[in-house]
């Protein structure tokens, strides 16, 4: 499952592919739309919660709240059913389904909206392969160093004045990131602790200065 970006994305996979997928985007409602897509996913399979046997999460980067929807929800099936949850970077999901759907070879990058004008974003040497961390910038700082690569993601579709050359998908699959998920545990590699990857403060913030209103 993966909440970091505007769509929220349930998939099903059986270790060798994916049996049952379900995604909606819509950035106001991820704790709305979560539980039920896990439900139609699970009923679209013919199987019980009780059936699966790990969970895989997106990490981001992403907004804080939506982010945080899909890593408790994660942490709390994980929990409840006795499975490990790994973690993957939504990123590295958008990358990973450039290459196996829409045949997208490297060099190139993924950008998604950040808000605040900002995109998250990282360089990948071919679909499974990121050459650096992701970061968060203003796209025309980044577009100079990105100048002749495709980008992947709606981060390339919100300012193509900095991408021209933008890609598909737009939004992160979570076929993609179980897909990626088994294909990595398979090669015995490990995968990331399901942390959120938030790379700025979150939007929003505590008031500074309190009104007293309890009684001298």
């Amino acid at each position: 499952m993966d909440t970091a970006t505007p769509a929220v994305t349930v998939a099903l996979h059986d270790g060798a592919s994916v049996i049952a997928s379900c995604g909606q985007v819509d950035a106001r409602r991820h704790g709305e739309l979560l539980l039920p897509a896990v439900d139609r996913v699970l009923a679209e399979a013919g199987v019980k919660l009780d059936a699966v046997t790990g969970v895989v999460v997106g990490v981001g980067p992403g907004p804080y709240t939506g982010l945080r929807v899909g890593l408790v929800t994660a942490a709390t099936f994980a929990s409840a059913l006795a499975i490990p949850v790994h973690g993957i970077c939504t990123l590295d999901g958008l990358a990973y389904a450039a290459g196996q759907d829409g045949g997208l070879e490297g060099p190139f990058a993924v950008a998604t909206d950040a808000r605040r004008k900002e995109v998250y974003w990282a360089r990948y040497e071919d679909a499974r392969t990121r050459t650096g961390d992701p970061a968060v910038d203003r796209p025309a700082d980044i577009a100079e160093a990105l100048a002749g690569l495709p980008v992947v993601g709606q981060g390339a579709v919100l300012y193509p004045d900095a991408f021209p050359d933008a890609r598909g998908p737009e939004h992160v699959a979570a076929g993609a990131l179980a897909a990626l998920a088994a294909e990595r545990l398979a090669a015995g590699q490990e995968l990331l602790e399901p942390q959120p990857l938030y790379l700025r403060r979150p939007d929003a913030q505590v008031p500074k200065n309190y009104k007293v209103v309890t009684p001298k």
